[in-house]
């Protein structure tokens, strides 16, 4: 044994028991697989669907503006961005107010991918909703949104 001051393992018990940060993270990632499978058919992930989403806009978006609705740093959208670039589904432009940033947009692709999405994403989300509303009463749903909502 070193001289090093070790952690006990009923801290180690206590934390996986009681922290909101993992338990969030959890569920985030128990619910991101349920829309991965019920994406998969149709080639998207969660992350990506919510990046089209987000893109699904009058007017092409700056990198900012998906980053903040995101809440995802530039480097995670530039990553992602890419993908979808390659896939056809994004276009980026050079930014006529900045000439170092970049407008986002959805390609025709991205659009028709992005409208075969939405019917899948309804009833999953549809038949979560009804799950949350069982078990945390009839608002539940609305609740866990409620209290994810970032603090800012």
């Amino acid at each position: 044994m070193s001289n090093i001051d070790s952690v006990p393992f009923s801290t180690t018990l206590h934390v996986r028991d009681t922290c909101l940060c993992l338990h969030v993270q959890r569920a985030a990632r128990a619910l991101a697989r349920r829309f991965d499978l019920a994406m998969q058919p149709i080639g998207l992930n969660n992350g990506q669907f919510s990046l089209m989403m987000a893109l699904n806009r009058p007017q092409p978006a700056t990198m900012k503006s998906v980053c903040n609705v995101l809440s995802m740093d530039r480097t995670t959208l530039t990553a992602a961005l890419k993908i979808l670039t390659r896939r056809g589904l994004v276009e980026a432009a050079v930014d006529p107010a900045d000439r170092r940033g970049k407008l986002l947009s959805l390609t025709e692709a991205g659009m028709m991918l992005l409208a075969a999405a939405l019917p899948i994403w309804t009833r999953l989300h549809a038949k979560i909703d009804r799950e949350l509303d069982h078990e945390l009463g009839g608002n539940g749903s609305e609740t866990v949104r409620r209290v994810l909502t970032p603090i800012r």
